[in-house]
């Protein structure tokens, strides 16, 4: 990362963190549908470390559950220090993404076979999440501000 990366602390902006969470989890997402994916939903991000001007990153990403047209894909981000001597886990995102057919409407997605203990925790763990994101809904609407009528 550098300086033109850097917060007012001298450490990497996390805005910036977050268009590399964005931009792995939608290729995540596209790989997996084989078609294009917008982000519907961010569901966490969480920063746990800073990332300072001189560490690589390294960004990850995986599918974790798949609904009809959406993906769950989880991201994390570690900082390594410019010589490779040390490695840090610094983030931490849960992102919903939705594929899109060529008419820009939703799209099936193909099933996702989890084989590995892992990758079946990963899966309960984002089906939990979707059943919180639904309750939220529920509870607190889809508040949008009012329009302004037009003059």
């Amino acid at each position: 990362m550098s300086k033109l990366d850097a917060n007012s602390l001298g450490n990497v902006h996390g805005g910036v963190i977050m268009r590399e969470v964005d931009n792995v989890a939608g290729l995540t997402a596209a790989r997996h549908s084989g078609r294009v994916a917008v982000t519907a939903a961010i569901d966490e991000l969480s920063f746990l470390q800073p990332v300072f001007v001189g560490d690589l990153l390294i960004v990850r990403g995986s599918v974790n559950a798949v609904g009809g047209t959406s993906m769950e894909i989880g991201v994390r981000v570690e900082a390594e220090s410019w010589d490779g001597q040390t490695r840090r886990h610094t983030t931490t995102a849960y992102l919903v993404f939705v594929a899109l057919n060529d008419d820009h409407t939703p799209a099936q997605v193909p099933p996702l076979l989890c084989e590995t203990d892992d990758e079946r925790r990963r899966n309960a763990q984002a089906l939990i999440r979707r059943q919180v994101r639904q309750e939220r809904i529920a509870r607190l609407g889809s508040w949008r501000p009012e329009r302004e009528p037009p003059h």
